[in-house]
């Protein structure tokens, strides 16, 4: 992301084999607001190839669609299902590699840091990002399927993250921090 631009869209996604969920907005200097937000229905589909494939090209068409500049996704939490894990796994690579092909910048957000970046608790449950979202971004949805404001959560995790200000040094202590800033103490 360059710094400069004020005007972006992000796409997030929230990925799985069941349901992808899908959430745009658009950012005008530092106010987002909703483009659109959804789900890839994969219940349907028995293969798992299959879902995989669809993943991949749902995901380009939603780019194709709406041009977001930048690409948040919500990684994998660690489960106890191996199986489970690796087709998740999967899940996300295809939607990874759909952003990838379209040469946009990739952004991976844990769902602890996604839930604390929305609501300020890292362990919220997904209604409580749901709710906090419509309150954020002001839109109705009161039957808005979970993952698809999981994936608006990843976008709008993105857009608070990448407007953090950056420390440009780091400091073991308020002696390395004075011996660094001795142009800023006033005697």
């Amino acid at each position: 992301m360059k710094p400069e631009q004020s005007e972006r869209i992000i796409l997030g996604i929230d990925p799985g084999t069941t349901v992808t969920g899908y959430g745009l907005i658009s950012v005008s200097g530092r106010s987002p607001s909703l483009i659109t937000l959804g789900i890839i229905d994969l219940r349907k589909k028995e293969d798992h190839f299959r879902k995989i494939r669809t993943i991949f090209e749902q995901t380009l068409e939603l780019i194709d669609r709406y041009h977001p500049d930048e690409f948040a996704i919500e990684a994998p939490f660690f489960g106890k299902n191996v199986q489970s894990m690796l087709k998740l796994g999967r899940a996300q690579g295809a939607a990874i590699s759909a952003a990838l092909y379209r040469d946009l910048p990739v952004f991976e957000y844990a769902p602890k840091i996604i839930k604390m970046s929305i609501t300020g608790r890292g362990q919220a449950s997904k209604e409580q990002v749901a709710s906090m979202l419509r309150t954020i971004l002001a839109f109705r949805g009161e039957s808005m399927v979970l993952d698809a404001t999981d994936a608006l959560g990843a976008a709008l995790c993105h857009f608070y993250q990448s407007n953090k200000p950056v420390a440009a040094r780091e400091y073991r202590n308020w002696g390395d921090f004075i011996k660094k800033n001795s142009d800023r103490i006033k005697q």
